[in-house]
């Protein structure tokens, strides 16, 4: 009986010394979901080929990735614009609001839970960008550039980088710019705005579809007190916008430019 219960006692020892070894093995590997690899660390080396504050690690280098953004985020953004108010995530509350759900989201992984939980509806899938997902991105869930300012390898984990930015911040930290001329934005750009004198000054717009019936949307933010809205808009239409400083057109010093995602800069 004694020895009996020394041999339990040995191998209940060695069933939890498997058990630890087993633990520490499984999460030392990098996790794999669908063959990719999930980033949990910082990389290196920190480079930055374009100097605009985004480490080349997080850029889409693949075009087939760039297309795919694109198609996630414009198609992302339309469809707020479509779907019920009640029904538009309560985060989306101002136009800064709109490009950083839709961003987020358009870097996910699109699995059915995925589509459960947006509750998005789609007619034809866009590929999958290959290269990382929200939120297993090299940088974790802190997507956005809030700190000016060179590259630094200790950006990293000194607040450089954060899930919230204004619209400010977006096109000057996070996007560069393209163009004055709106007719060369793709789908996916942004149209930016400084409207003088109002309380929040910067705008911004998401072109989602170009050519014949080239349209945008956008959040209005709160008027005079009251919460704004999602508006769509063929582009024709915003060219003759009643309010001249809304008219996206060179000569509207109103009108900041279009501007791209420094993500999709790429190889270029």
């Amino acid at each position: 009986m004694q020895r009996l219960l020394v041999w339990c006692a040995v191998a209940f020892a060695l069933a939890l010394l498997l058990l630890r070894l087993f633990v520490f093995v499984h999460h030392a590997r990098p996790s794999r979901k669908s063959g990719t690899v999930l980033i949990r660390s910082v990389p290196s080396p920190w480079t930055d080929r374009f100097s605009d504050g985004t480490p080349d690690f997080l850029r889409l280098t693949d075009p087939a990735d760039r297309a795919a953004f694109r198609q996630w985020f414009a198609l992302i953004a339309d469809y707020q614009a479509i779907r019920p108010s009640s029904q538009v995530p309560a985060e989306i509350t101002d136009c800064a609001g709109l490009l950083r759900y839709a961003y987020r989201e358009a870097l996910k992984r699109h699995d059915d839970t995925w589509f459960r939980l947006s509750s998005i509806e789609v007619l034809a899938l866009p590929g999958e960008i290959r290269a990382w997902h929200y939120p297993d991105t090299p940088l974790g869930a802190q997507l956005f550039r809030v700190k000016p300012g060179p590259l630094e390898p200790a950006d990293g984990s000194n607040g450089a980088f954060a899930q919230f930015a204004d619209a400010k911040t977006l096109v000057e930290l996070n996007a560069h710019f393209v163009s004055r001329d709106v007719h060369e934005a793709e789908p996916g750009d942004l149209l930016f705005y400084r409207q003088f004198g109002q309380s929040s000054p910067w705008h911004s717009m998401i072109v989602v579809q170009t050519g014949p019936q080239a349209r945008v949307v956008y959040h209005t933010g709160p008027e005079h007190g009251k919460p704004g809205e999602l508006r769509r808009v063929l582009l024709s239409e915003l060219l003759q916008h009643p309010q001249p400083q809304w008219r996206p057109l060179p000569q509207n010093p109103n009108f900041l430019g279009v501007y791209r995602w420094n993500i999709l800069r790429g190889n270029s």
